[in-house]
């Protein structure tokens, strides 16, 4: 029996700890303390970390124990290239599938993204922004990149999230996301699609540039 924290896995418990930032890159995974923190048995908290060692988020050294395993540049740029397959397949079903319940959803979250990045709530429409692609993942009906993506986005997610804090970003994603939005509300698949890889390769563009290295831009 998996046991829990609540109603919670507690796989899914260090999953979230480690994908907000509580544990940083190369930060020791230690399971007496882990068990302690998450009142979970040393077994358990175990096999969590062999799963997520699975998922690319933890990785585990010979006569060390386990660590939270660092994402490079590179290797954020690599995933996001990823994520713009699926996630402009994902935006294609979604314009096939879409209601008109979803529609008025997604139009008024990008309404709310406005009012986000014209307040200068930052973290507030960095959240939304994150709400809208999972939003997507799911209208689309597609499954299996969903699970990919979800996968992808906990090893990435600190880059995505610097990327967000970046002075001028949310004004360059904001149409990107609108137009994404706009595509899937018209029932467009090839618009919401070309939507969706023009804002991801503005990801890996921005990326490549948060590096330091303009021959990459």
């Amino acid at each position: 029996m998996t046991e829990t924290l609540g109603d919670q896995p507690v796989v899914v418990a260090i999953r979230d700890a480690i994908v907000r930032g509580d544990f940083v890159p190369n930060q020791r995974l230690v399971e007496a303390d882990l068990s302690a923190q998450f009142s979970a048995s040393r077994a358990n908290v175990r096999a969590a970390l062999i799963e997520l060692a699975n998922e690319g988020l933890v990785e585990r050294v010979q006569n060390r124990g386990a660590r939270v395993r660092a994402v490079s540049i590179e290797e954020a740029v690599e995933i996001s290239e990823v994520r713009m397959m699926l996630e402009a397949l994902c935006a294609a079903k979604a314009a096939e599938r879409i209601n008109d319940e979803e529609i008025a959803e997604l139009e008024q979250l990008g309404e709310t993204m406005r009012q986000a990045v014209a307040g200068g709530d930052v973290v507030g429409y960095s959240g939304l922004n994150q709400r809208l692609h999972r939003r997507v993942r799911e209208i689309s009906g597609q499954r299996t990149a969903g699970q990919v993506l979800e996968r992808l986005r906990g090893q990435s997610v600190r880059h995505q999230f610097r990327l967000a804090m970046r002075p001028g970003r949310p004004s360059v994603s904001l149409p990107e996301h609108l137009a994404i939005i706009e595509g899937i509300c018209a029932h467009d698949p090839e618009r919401a699609q070309a939507a969706m890889r023009a804002h991801l390769e503005s990801v890996i563009k921005a990326l490549r540039e948060a590096d330091g290295d303009p021959l990459r831009g």
